[in-house]
């Protein structure tokens, strides 16, 4: 049986414990390469409500997820996981204004246009073959 993976309660809770902030008075919150990886986006995200620069890079996360709580997000970094689509950004779509999603395995660019605020897109070593048919 495959280790469970970390929960982003968990790794909240770690990240409190190292850096000595409360995660949910946080501008910059990073969860970059937990052990075990966090493996879903999960509801604890909605704590997050002064966040503005979330990282989550290096982790086996599949999907884009639980993002309404984030009200003040501008800079979402999710390299190196499992990502398969752009949806899930909705909740995000009037703040983000970075994505940084290089080293997953998207196909298509559908779902970035909620993001009326994108200024930078990385999306490096993905998936996409046409960007013009996404």
């Amino acid at each position: 049986m495959a280790a469970k993976g970390t929960t982003i309660k968990e790794a909240l809770a770690r990240w409190e414990e190292k850096s000595g902030e409360k995660s949910k008075d946080a501008k910059v919150v990073k969860l970059n390469g937990i052990l075990p990886p966090v493996d879903k986006m999960d509801a604890s995200l909605s704590t997050l409500a002064c966040c503005e620069q979330l990282s989550l890079s290096t982790n086996n996360i599949e999907k884009i997820a639980n993002l309404n709580g984030l009200k003040n997000l501008k800079i979402l970094s999710l390299g190196r996981n499992n990502i398969k689509s752009l949806t899930g950004l909705e909740a995000v779509g009037d703040t983000l204004q970075e994505l940084w999603i290089s080293y997953n395995l998207i196909e298509k660019l559908k779902g970035v246009n909620v993001l009326k605020k994108l200024k930078v897109l990385h999306m490096s070593n993905n998936l996409v073959k046409d960007i013009m048919n996404s």
